[in-house]
Parts: structure tokens; C-alpha cells; sequence
């Protein structure tokens, strides 16, 4: 009966992630037009867009291999599994025992390769120009998320997912610089692997500056659904890790009540709805960067992951 219990909630976490997706897209969109002093689309809009994919027509180009066609559906299950295993109302669920910090940087690792394979495959010179950019961003973006998992599993002294959080609830942690220069890395992190201002404007389609769009102009139908939807629940998995590693309050812990999973549920909540309104004021108030001053950006999250890990070598040596 506790197997099937904890089965339960598992996947109740996992259809929580995919119900929650597009509604936090929604919401930073709804605020970002709100602080633009324009009214803005409803904030299930997006839940709208992806049945409008859904039943459309798939057009395929007509030199289009079985990689472009699988793609979708391998970014799409990559991005699923990674944010339903981060722990979002509760801890020790099921497969908390595979949720390692490494292991999500690898899953989001490969959908990124994929997606970069697809804009390859039909030889036009868009996609060919995303990849290349994404794969350049990446190759920075990747030593940044190591060096803040290193940063991360030298003061938990794990780099499970579950055990890092309840590590940041107890007395242990104190105030350490190398956590805020963490914090710092990992929000710049994922800045740039969600393609948000500055990195990338997701709402526009300008040859000069966009990034991710470029790779997916070829998809439509339900290829462009499951595209989207991945790309919301990428948004809400790091928002999501960020609230499990650094503002873990309200999880539920190990064989909790109904009534813990409940104020989990309304504390992850209200950790999507701020995280969103945060970044939606974010990109209100910055502008885009030019592509070749992206290093510079994306170079600040590995110094500052790199700082973080040299710093608790010092200070252990000490």
C-alpha cells in the first residue's frame, strides 16, 4: 500500500510539471505586458496556442530525415523527465533516488543536441545559423552548470537533488558567499538555456538575433506543440531547481501527510508565480545583447561557479 502510495504522488508530480508549463509562460507573458502598460493575452493562452498545434497539419519538408521527425518527441520526453524528477512539493518521493543534479544537466544536454542536429537536417540556412549559436552558447553554458554542481556538492556533500535540499534546511548551511555566487551563476544559467532576454528575445524572428526559434521554423503542427511545451517545461525546471536548492521551504518531507503535500503544492506555487514575475521584470528592464557580447554574459556564470568552488577548496585547507 505505501508502494502504490508513493507511486501516486510521483506521478502526481509529474502531471503537475506538465499542467503547470504553459501557465507559467503565460504568467510572465501576462506581466510583461502588464509592466509594458499593455493588457496582454489572457494567461492560458498558451494552453490554447498548443491545441491550436495539435490540430494542425504536419508539413514536412521534403528533405526531411527521420531525425527531424523523431526530435520533437526526444526533447520533449528529455525536458518532461528532468523537471518531473527535481523535487517540487515533496521530498523523497519514488525516483528521488535518481534525481541527481548531473544527471539533469545531462537530459537537458541532450535536448539541446537534438534540437541542434534538427535545425541542421533540412540544410536551411536559419536553422543552420541557430545551431550554430546554440551550440556556441552551450559550450559555455555547460563548464558554468558543472562548476555550480561542483560549488553545490562540496557544501551538501551530495549532489542528489533531495539530500541538497534538506541539507539547505537545516542549521548546517549558515551564510556562505559561495552559495550566493552559485545562486548568481545558476540564474544566468538558466537565462540563457531558456533563450530569455538578453540572451535571446523568444518573441521575435529577426535573422540578426534570434536563437532558438531559428532551429524550430521548419516545425509545425504537433512537432511546433510538443517544441513549446518542452520549452515551457524547460522554463519551469529551472525555476524549479532554483526554489528546491536555495528556497526549500514548504517541501514535504519523507512519508509526509495530505496536509504537508498540500502546503508543498501552495509554496511550489507561489515560488512559480514570484520566480515568473521576477523574470518577467527582468526582461522589462534590461535590453537584448548583441550575439558576440553573449560570451561575455555567459562567461560571468563560470568565474562566478569557478570562484564558488575555489573558495571551499581554500577554505577547507585553511
Amino acid at each position: 500500500m505505501a508502494v502504490i502510495l508513493d507511486l501516486a504522488v510521483q506521478g502526481i508530480q509529474m502531471a503537475l510539471v506538465l499542467l503547470l508549463a504553459p501557465l507559467l509562460t503565460g504568467i510572465v507573458r501576462k506581466v510583461k505586458a502588464r509592466l509594458l502598460l499593455r493588457r496582454g493575452a489572457s494567461v492560458i493562452q498558451p494552453y490554447r496556442d498548443l491545441l491550436r498545434l495539435l490540430r494542425k497539419e504536419v508539413a514536412l519538408a521534403h528533405n526531411a530525415s527521420w531525425l527531424f521527425r523523431t526530435t520533437p518527441y526526444l526533447i520533449f520526453a528529455a525536458t518532461w523527465v528532468a523537471a518531473a524528477l527535481i523535487p517540487t512539493f515533496a521530498l523523497g518521493l519514488q525516483f528521488s533516488w535518481s534525481v541527481d543534479l548531473i544527471a539533469i544537466a545531462a537530459l537537458i544536454g541532450s535536448a539541446r543536441f537534438f534540437l541542434a542536429l534538427a535545425g541542421l537536417d533540412v540544410g536551411t540556412s536559419f536553422g543552420g545559423i541557430g545551431s550554430s549559436r546554440e551550440v556556441t552558447i552551450a559550450s559555455l553554458a555547460e563548464p558554468a552548470m558543472i562548476m555550480i554542481v561542483f560549488t553545490l556538492a562540496l557544501i551538501a556533500g551530495s549532489t542528489q537533488l533531495s539530500t541538497m535540499a534538506q541539507f539547505m534546511l537545516s542549521q548546517d548551511v549558515g551564510l556562505r558567499v559561495s552559495l550566493g555566487l552559485a545562486l548568481v551563476a545558476l540564474i544566468i544559467v538558466a537565462i540563457t538555456e531558456n533563450a530569455r532576454i538578453p540572451v535571446d528575445n523568444p518573441a521575435t524572428h529577426l535573422e540578426l538575433t534570434m536563437v532558438h526559434e531559428a532551429m524550430v521554423l521548419e516545425y509545425s503542427g504537433r512537432h511546433l506543440a510538443l517544441i513549446e511545451l518542452a520549452a515551457s517545461l524547460k522554463l519551469l525546471l529551472y525555476i524549479s531547481l532554483i526554489a528546491c536548492l536555495f528556497v526549500p521551504w514548504g517541501l514535504a518531507t519523507t512519508a509526509a501527510g495530505p496536509r504537508a503535500y498540500a502546503i508543498g503544492m501552495t509554496a511550489y506555487l507561489a515560488k512559480l508565480a514570484v520566480g515568473g514575475t521576477l523574470l518577467a521584470l527582468f526582461e522589462t528592464m534590461i535590453a537584448k545583447m548583441r550575439v558576440f557580447r553573449l560570451p561575455g554574459f555567459i562567461g560571468v556564470a563560470l568565474m562566478l561557479g569557478l570562484l564558488g568552488t575555489l573558495l571551499l577548496f581554500v577554505s577547507r585547507s585553511l
